[in-house]
């Protein structure tokens, strides 16, 4: 069970390892709800290859996914494949799929 603040760093380091040429053309925030004992709100910006993430909530997200931090945390190891956490109803998403499935992309 990782922290909030280990998450957003491991999260980073996704995003750096993440190949810029699989997020050329995206342009659109995707903001984070986890919950449970270490959940948070944040989001990230993605334009055009580049992501930043931001530990704070967006006013206007494109998407929104919300899910348990220990489920978010356990798909950033591997250990959770993101389509089968969505069937099972442990990931919400409120907004654009499309971009859910770019998102999977970039991370996965």
């Amino acid at each position: 069970m990782a922290e909030f603040k280990d998450t957003l760093v491991k999260l980073n380091q996704k995003i750096e390892a993440a190949d810029p040429e699989k997020m050329k053309g995206v342009s659109a925030v995707y903001q984070f709800d986890l919950t449970g004992d270490n959940g948070g709100v944040f989001h990230v910006a993605v334009d055009d290859g580049k992501a930043n993430v931001v530990e704070e909530e967006h006013d206007n997200p494109n998407i929104t996914i919300t899910m348990a931090a220990d489920d978010f945390d356990a798909m950033l190891d591997g250990k959770l494949n993101a389509t089968s956490a969505f069937m099972a109803g442990k990931l919400k998403v409120k907004g654009d799929m499309s971009l859910a499935m770019k998102l999977q992309s970039l991370l996965g």
